[in-house]
């Protein structure tokens, strides 16, 4: 399926506003809501949107400490790899698991209550991962950004 301008309005409504009614979102792209509905099924079914989420203040939740941990392994060995991802996906920490080029194999998103959670979850989930030769780990001050999707997602131009 190729995407229109509707479509793509269609998508850029929906992850500032998931929650969007049919209605709202026809009234938007300039549809009737029967073809507004129709299209929102075919880009789920085409798999252009995965998944619709709520958006959490974690802060609510006590989780003010985003770190950003860098993983090396002792080994870049297929076995090394699927045996660290195995693990990690197991950590209830690590809200995202990127593998990487370069110095470093893996890139973690940790959220944390404080420092003191850190160390805890440092020393209970991170420093139990098998094969790992070093960990780093950075506190982030302040997020600046934090976009689902880059706009430039949504300029039919670029396409």
């Amino acid at each position: 399926m190729g995407l229109d301008r509707k479509d793509l309005t269609i998508l850029a409504e929906l992850t500032t506003n998931a929650r969007a009614s049919h209605t709202e979102l026809a009234t938007k792209v300039g549809l009737s809501s029967t073809a507004l509905a129709r299209r929102q099924k075919a880009l789920e079914d085409d798999g252009y949107i995965q998944a619709y989420q709520a958006a959490l203040d974690l802060a609510q939740f006590g989780l003010t400490t985003t770190v950003l941990v860098r993983i090396a392994l002792e080994s870049q060995s297929d076995d090394a790899l699927k045996a660290f991802e195995a693990e990690v996906v197991k950590c209830p920490s690590v809200v995202r698991c990127f593998l990487m080029s370069g110095t470093d194999d893996y890139i973690l998103i940790v959220l944390a209550r404080d420092i003191q959670d850190f160390e805890r979850i440092h020393r209970t989930e991170l420093s139990r991962l098998p094969r790992v030769a070093r960990v780093q780990s950075s506190f982030a001050l302040r997020e600046v950004v934090n976009r689902a999707v880059p706009p430039v997602v949504f300029r039919e131009t670029q396409r």
